[in-house]
């Protein structure tokens, strides 16, 4: 038998989900995550889940990971120190940037610009240019760029990065440094433009290029790290990680590439909930991952996730493909406070983290999170994964306190104040993947997963109006089981940038058949059969003029059958939907993608036995919360007793290994046939 194990490390917790491929068993863990040393969190969870299933490590074929390492060192400012070969004349192409500034008109007068990933005194420019049609117009000078980079290793740059104008259409002259560099810098990696990305803008493939070349020692180091602890325990299986746009690569092709890995993290619980939605019968669907530090929102819609051109990590948007996902500073362990000057409360983004974390963990923390309000409320029950993490209710209320005397009102309400604040956070951050995207939430089921995501699920659905409100089976490794089910993806780009009357549709059709040839042997390389790839291919469109463009899906089909008409119709359409109008223009194709995925792995959904509708069979206790304004009189049920078709009356509270779901007063909860709990307001 076969055993693929799914990885996700958070903030807070390590989570992992071990699967049994033949038969759809599997077996679930979470363990505190260890942030000095991630490595060290996830050895701890595979032993247990290993023990939990009666297997040794060596039987795990797959080891699929989702990580925030890439993520981490971009928002900390530990990436490397990059040296950055320009071509002469544009030694400051990271300085100048684009002229976007975060917020409104004050913006222009309070925000500090962020320091570029490349410092000034670490970039060199070089002789030697390619034209605009990839031909050389001048030609490199060797002894000129041995001299700049004997410059830059005098420096003690850490990553090289080489981005030349023009490199996009022909890779030679970057080659030829790149060539240079590893004679002269032989222990530093180097990252070439043409190579990460072969796309017009040369800021943005600039700048995409040198967060590439600062992340690459971090998490080089971490992967061989994790790599040779794992071969410890005889773990032989096959290390693959989750990319940002929910693919999978491996682990060493992550080490040259991991700009794909900057939003890795949050893919996972897409993933996951693409699975969970497929299996529940659900097409359009919002994302609730709610953490112990912060809230990931997605949108899916027809089974399809939103996908984007561009990664935002803190102030840096980088052109890589990812998951449309939001984060917002709102989780479990966001910390509440009233500030001096307004008296007024507030939740976040500031967090407890996994060191100390809530009060009520009983770490040592004092200051109040919502995890403490939550306990308090009477929605959290003493005990927390399946009774091995008991809650301090005494120290919870203490905290909770401070903010009730800060403001001079009820303990109760001070607490309801603060999970209030955090449902509007993350209605919030929803809004922009709904509504301001031209989606009407009503249309849409909303699923809350992570540790904390079902104990909010159902307020926020309210808030939205987006029924029913989901919580998955296993909801607290659901971005773990993310991990386990996702497939292996690349993708190749490459510039076209055609005015419609200048091309057709025969011409796009011969280069993304070049580029479906890349991909699939990108993807043979890492061990992946040719049979079982699968291909789909992008245009970005424009109007000619704009600075913007629109990433269309295309079929080969669709352009042997209408050449260029058909998409142009469809762009026009997806136009209208996300601005309300279209432009007279021409229509331009700026850029051609092809994307490559390996078979999806087929798990099977276990189902439950089929109940009478009554859950008095899992039951475990009456139980006080407080709702409404006042105590209301409810009940605590055990998700492993509850079957299929059984109905649960809110006010409720659900409970399981890794997770708590809260049921509202006037919303009932229905167990599905594999066990997801569909919340809807009571007839």
């Amino acid at each position: 038998m076969s055993y693929r194990l799914g990885v996700d490390v958070g903030g807070t917790f390590t989570d992992l989900l071990l699967f049994n491929e033949a038969s759809g068993d599997f077996w679930r863990h979470k363990t505190p995550s260890t942030p000095h040393d991630s490595s060290e969190g996830i050895l701890t969870g595979v032993e247990a889940v290993c023990a939990k299933a009666g297997i040794t490590a060596k039987e795990i074929v797959y080891f699929l990971h989702g990580t925030t390492v890439a993520t981490n060192a971009m928002l900390e400012g530990k990436g490397a120190r990059v040296g950055l070969v320009t071509t002469e004349g544009y030694r400051q192409i990271m300085q100048i940037a684009r002229s976007f500034v975060p917020g409104g008109l004050a913006g222009w007068i309070v925000w500090p610009k962020p320091e570029p990933l490349a410092r000034l005194e670490d970039t060199v420019e070089i002789k030697g240019r390619m034209d605009a049609r990839g031909k050389e117009l001048r030609p490199i000078d060797e002894a000129d760029i041995r001299a700049q980079l004997e410059a830059l290793k005098a420096k003690g740059v850490e990553a090289l990065t080489v981005s030349l104008i023009n490199a996009y259409l022909n890779g030679a002259h970057e080659l030829a440094v790149a060539k240079l560099a590893a004679e002269i810098l032989p222990d530093v990696p180097i990252s070439l433009s043409h190579e990460v990305l072969p796309e017009m803008q040369e800021y943005e493939r600039t700048l995409t290029t040198v967060a590439n070349a600062a992340v690459r020692p971090v998490v080089g180091r971490y992967v061989r790290n994790l790599r040779g602890k794992l071969e410890q325990i005889e773990m032989k299986g096959r290390l693959a990680l989750l990319r940002s746009d929910g693919g999978l690569m491996s682990s060493e092709k992550s080490e040259e590439q991991p700009v794909a890995l900057l939003m890795s993290g949050p893919a996972g619980g897409v993933t996951g909930a693409l699975w969970v939605a497929k299996h529940a019968g659900l097409k359009n669907i919002l994302t609730l991952d709610v953490g112990g530090t912060s809230t990931d929102v997605a949108l899916i819609e027809n089974g399809e996730p939103r996908r984007v051109r561009t990664t935002e990590v803190g102030h840096l948007s980088v052109r890589a493909s990812s998951l449309d996902v939001k984060t917002v500073g709102a989780g479990g362990g966001s910390i509440a406070y009233v500030p001096q000057l307004t008296k007024a409360l507030r939740v976040g983004p500031q967090s407890a983290g996994a060191v100390p974390g809530p009060a009520a963990y009983g770490k040592g923390g004092t200051l109040p999170t919502v995890t403490d309000a939550n306990v308090v409320l009477g929605y959290l029950p003493e005990n927390l994964l399946g009774g091995a993490f008991k809650l301090d209710r005494a120290g919870a209320k203490a905290a909770v306190q401070t903010i009730a005397d800060a403001l001079g009102i009820d303990l109760y309400k001070a607490a309801r104040g603060i999970i209030d604040i955090v449902n509007e956070n993350m209605f919030g951050a929803l809004r922009m993947i709904s509504v301001q995207q031209g989606y009407d939430p009503r249309e849409f089921a909303l699923m809350g997963f992570g540790g904390a995501g079902p104990l909010h699920v159902n307020a926020v659905a309210r808030l939205m109006g987006s029924y029913p409100a989901v919580s998955p089976v296993s909801p607290g490794v659901l971005c773990a089981l993310g991990d386990a089910t996702t497939r292996m993806r690349t993708e190749a780009a490459r510039s076209h940038s055609k005015l419609r009357s200048a091309t057709s549709g025969a011409e796009i059709l011969g280069l993304l058949q070049e580029m479906e040839v890349q991909v699939r042997t990108t993807l043979a390389a890492e061990g992946v059969a040719d049979a079982d790839v699968i291909t789909a291919f992008e245009v970005d469109v424009r109007y000619a003029g704009q600075a913007f463009e629109v990433p269309m899906t295309v079929r080969f089909a669709e352009l042997e059958a209408t050449g260029l008409d058909g998409l142009a119709k469809r762009f026009d359409d997806e136009h209208r939907r996300l601005f309300t109008f279209n432009m007279d223009s021409e229509h331009e194709f700026v850029n051609l993608r092809a994307v490559a995925m390996g078979r999806a792995l087929e798990l099977p959904a276990l189902e439950l036995p089929k109940g009478d509708g009554n859950p008095h069979a899992a039951k475990l206790r009456d139980h006080e919360l407080w709702m409404d304004g006042a105590s209301q009189a409810g009940a605590i049920y055990d998700r492993a007793l509850l079957k299929g078709g059984d109905v649960i009356q809110g006010p409720a509270i659900v409970v399981e290994m890794d997770s708590t779901t809260l049921i509202e007063t006037a919303h009932i909860g229905t167990v599905d046939a594999i066990g997801n709990i569909l919340i809807t307001p009571a007839a």
